[in-house]
C-alpha cells in the first residue's frame, strides 16, 4: 500500500516526466531553428529554453525535498520508478557520472568553450530556501537521512551547473536534450520490461 508521500510524488513525477518530454520537443525545435537561422533572436529563444529546463529540474528538487521531510525513506526505495531506472540511480536520483558520456559526445561533436558562458545556466543555490540540509523538526535519524539525500542532490545539481557553464549555448540545449532523452527512454524501457515480466 502506498504512503501519502509515495502517492503524491508518484503523481508529481508522472506529470514532471510528461512536462520534460514537452521540453525535450521544444529543445529539439529550438536547436533546429537556431541551426537554420542564427541571430540574436534565436539566441534568446535558446537561452529561454535552457532556463525553462533548468527551472524544471529545480522544481523537481524543491518538491522532492519538501516531501522528504514527511517520509524520506520513500525516496530511497521509490515505487514511482521501474527496476531498470532504479538500477541506473544513485542515492535517490541519477548518477552524476552518467553525464560524462553525454559530455564526451558533445566534446567529440563540437568544441568546448574555454570560458564560461554568461547566463547559460540558472544558479542552483536558491533551492536551499526550501528547508536547508537537516532543517525542520524531524527526528535525528530522519534529519541525517535527509542530509544524505540532499548532499547527493547537490552533487547532481552542481554537476549539471558545471557542465552547462563550460558549454556553448547550443551545446547546452543539446546536452539538456540528451539528458532528457536518456531519462525518458530509461522510463519507457523500464515500464516495458515491467509489463513483459508481469
Amino acid at each position: 500500500m502506498k504512503t501519502k508521500v509515495e502517492e503524491r510524488f508518484s503523481e508529481f513525477f508522472e506529470k514532471w516526466m510528461c512536462q520534460l518530454h514537452e521540453y525535450l520537443q521544444h529543445l529539439r525545435r529550438a536547436s533546429e531553428d537556431y541551426r537554420a537561422k542564427t541571430g540574436c533572436e534565436r539566441e534568446q529563444e535558446l537561452q529561454a529554453s535552457v532556463s525553462k529546463v533548468t527551472q524544471h529540474y529545480k522544481d523537481y528538487y524543491t518538491i522532492k525535498w519538501a516531501l522528504a521531510h514527511e517520509d524520506v525513506l520513500a525516496f530511497f526505495c521509490p515505487i514511482w520508478i521501474s527496476p531498470l531506472e532504479n538500477a541506473y540511480s544513485w542515492v535517490t536520483g541519477w548518477k552524476p557520472s552518467a553525464v560524462l558520456k553525454l559530455v564526451n559526445s558533445i566534446r567529440i561533436n563540437g568544441r568546448w568553450r574555454s570560458c564560461k558562458v554568461g547566463g547559460s545556466s540558472e544558479e542552483w543555490g536558491g533551492s536551499e530556501a526550501s528547508g536547508g540540509i537537516g532543517a525542520g523538526g524531524t527526528e535525528r535519524s530522519n534529519g541525517r537521512t535527509i542530509e544524505v539525500m540532499k548532499a547527493a542532490d547537490y552533487v547532481r545539481l552542481r554537476t549539471l551547473k558545471g557542465v552547462l557553464d563550460v558549454l556553448s549555448l547550443l551545446q547546452c540545449v543539446e546536452f539538456l536534450a540528451g539528458i532528457g532523452m536518456l531519462q525518458i527512454l530509461l522510463r519507457q524501457w523500464g515500464k516495458k520490461t515491467v509489463c513483459t515480466i508481469n
